[in-house]
């Protein structure tokens, strides 16, 4: 707990046997609640992994719900144990657990209501591995979006991001994808329900165990991406009335 905050971290996993133990360690755990693994039929070790050691709330998919379906049951587990502060963290190693910390206190003493880890805020991502073509990408998408959402966010497509509880009364994730664009959808709702959101810089790893998409997934992605921005925009202005930006 932070200023008697309950905090809660979920692992939205699929096929982190192999580096799931190495996130899980650098956990701080005198201020992390509880943890939550929610294994989106994995076809490795993962759940025995995580339950040698020691994570007593796992959620199994029996199917493959997709990286969207496999943060919606993370974040219902954290309500349903009475979170303060969630934190989704990739359990692939490729962000560092120990900004935790700051990222729940920024949340716990009223700063933002959500924040998010950036690779791209300093030099880390391309000291840290990323493939220069994901990271022109990853520039282009986060100018786009701004631009369209009206916003000054240092990337959108982070795997590392803190929230308050509070935004779950307010924004509807059931009516998001169930794909990877679920995260920036999340994104869309947050800014249009006019929270604001918070960035610490983040170092990256990028190695063969690290979950990633190929170049055709990541095509879809990108145009996922800029459809939800042009919706948004199009919502502001009037002229649309899109089931993801329905406030609760």
């Amino acid at each position: 707990m932070i200023s008697n905050k309950k905090i809660v971290v979920v692992l939205p996993a699929y096929n982190a046997a192999k580096t799931l133990e190495m996130t899980y360690n650098e956990i701080p755990f005198d201020i992390v609640d509880d943890v939550v693994l929610v294994d989106d039929a994995s076809k490795d070790d993962t759940v025995e992994t995580g339950k040698k050691l020691g994570i007593t709330h796992i959620v199994k998919h029996e199917q493959n719900r997709g990286y969207g379906g496999n943060q919606k049951s993370c974040y219902a587990k954290a309500l349903e144990l009475d979170a303060d502060i969630v934190v989704m963290l990739h359990p692939d190693y490729q962000y560092t657990p120990k900004l935790i910390r700051a990222m729940a206190s920024i949340i716990a003493n009223g700063v933002y209501p959500v924040v998010y880890a950036s690779r791209i805020l300093g030099n880390g991502a391309l000291k840290g591995g990323m493939p220069l073509y994901k990271y022109v990408a990853n520039r282009i998408l986060t100018l786009t979006q701004n631009i369209l959402m009206g916003q000054k966010l240092s990337e959108y497509h982070t795997g590392y991001r803190a929230f308050s509880t509070e935004i779950f009364k307010t924004i509807d994730i059931e009516a998001n994808s169930d794909d990877f664009v679920f995260d920036n959808e999340m994104s869309a709702q947050i800014c249009f329900a006019g929270y604001e959101i918070g960035e610490v810089t983040c170092p990256t790893k990028y190695f063969e165990e690290a979950s990633s998409i190929n170049f055709k997934r990541s095509v879809t992605y990108g145009l996922g991406v800029l459809r939800v921005s042009v919706v948004y925009r199009l919502q502001k202005w009037g002229f649309l009335k899109s089931p993801i930006f329905k406030l609760k």
